[in-house]
């Protein structure tokens, strides 16, 4: 599919209203463009991941560019209505794909002996970022599937990537090994007198 934009600025938005796909107007705080604008705030943040990783993860870089692409198509599922015979839904093939991934990356990762705290590596931290924003991303699905029909696979690929970002987030911790681990009730804020 070739998109071609001849213009930056439309002004058909101006007034807090955007059509979807179909030509149909909703207003900009409406739960359909929240779970679009979710999907996109949360490719933007893969793209600044994709900005920090070292030069070596280039293998990565390609899987996370393969995300930022699944994340648009996503975007564009949603973006044109249950029902209409033009739209390019995403597929279930998608799930296996990611879960995949997910135990390739995980083989050479140590079980987890306590949760993690986000942090390590700058480039670890934008993982943990990308996997809350795709759980952000995800609750907006689900409410929107509340109110209208969407393409079913979307919110369990959605759960699927934040499992991966977590594992994404350790591998870039050195497999775990510098990643910074919960520890219950020590924190300066905890300790009394």
């Amino acid at each position: 599919m070739v998109v071609r934009i001849d213009r930056v600025f439309t002004r058909g938005g101006d007034k807090g209203e955007t059509s979807l796909g179909d030509g149909t107007r909703l207003s900009k705080s409406d739960l359909h463009i929240e779970a679009i604008g979710m999907l996109d705030e949360t490719n933007a943040i893969v793209g600044a991941l994709r900005a920090h990783l070292d030069a070596g993860e280039n293998d990565l870089s390609a899987r996370l560019k393969d995300v930022q692409n699944l994340l648009f198509d996503m975007g564009g599922d949603l973006c044109m209505p249950e029902g209409n015979e033009r739209a390019k839904r995403v597929g279930e093939g998608v799930l296996p794909a990611l879960e995949k991934e997910i135990e390739r990356l995980r083989a050479f990762q140590e079980p987890l002996t306590s949760f993690v705290l986000s942090g390590g590596s700058p480039a670890a931290s934008w993982a943990h970022l990308a996997r809350t924003t795709v759980r952000k991303a995800e609750r907006s699905l689900v409410a929107l599937s509340r109110k209208t029909a969407i393409n079913p696979i979307l919110v369990p690929i959605l759960n699927r990537l934040s499992d991966y970002f977590f594992v994404v987030s350790r591998h870039l911790n050195e497999d775990g090994r510098k990643d910074i681990l919960w520890q219950p009730g020590h924190s300066f804020f905890s300790q009394e007198g």
